[in-house]
């Protein structure tokens, strides 16, 4: 990429010009680029402070159903066959692994096992 930077962008610097000139171009790149950026990295981590790993790892796990909602419902963008497929099948792990997860803990609770609060 710094290669390319280097050799590559010096060619096309006249074309964007006009738009890093432009007050409200560069103040509306620069919102764009806080706001998609550097917002959500921050709640990000606000967020891992107060919220259980495994809450946290399906918000994660469902950002890409939420785009999808999102695309079709604001901006009437339709995913193709396979992105739908895509979506579907991070749902599915996401239920599998819950089931699983559900499956274990009833497990232990019927055996009986120890706690860390409760010693055997």
């Amino acid at each position: 990429m710094l290669s390319a930077s280097l050799f590559v962008a010096p060619l096309w610097v006249w074309q964007p010009a006009p738009a890093l000139l432009a007050p409200v171009a560069l103040g509306a790149g620069i919102g764009v680029a806080v706001t998609s950026s550097v917002v959500p990295c921050i709640l990000d981590q606000l967020v891992m402070d107060r919220i259980a790993r495994a809450t946290y790892a399906l918000m994660v796990a469902l950002l890409p159903a939420t785009a999808t909602v999102i695309g079709i419902t604001v901006l009437r963008q339709l995913p193709t066959p396979a992105e739908v497929a895509d979506v579907a099948l991070i749902v599915i792990a996401i239920v599998v692994h819950h089931e699983h997860q559900q499956r274990g803990l009833s497990a232990r609770e019927s055996h009986g096992s120890a706690t860390v609060g409760n010693p055997a």
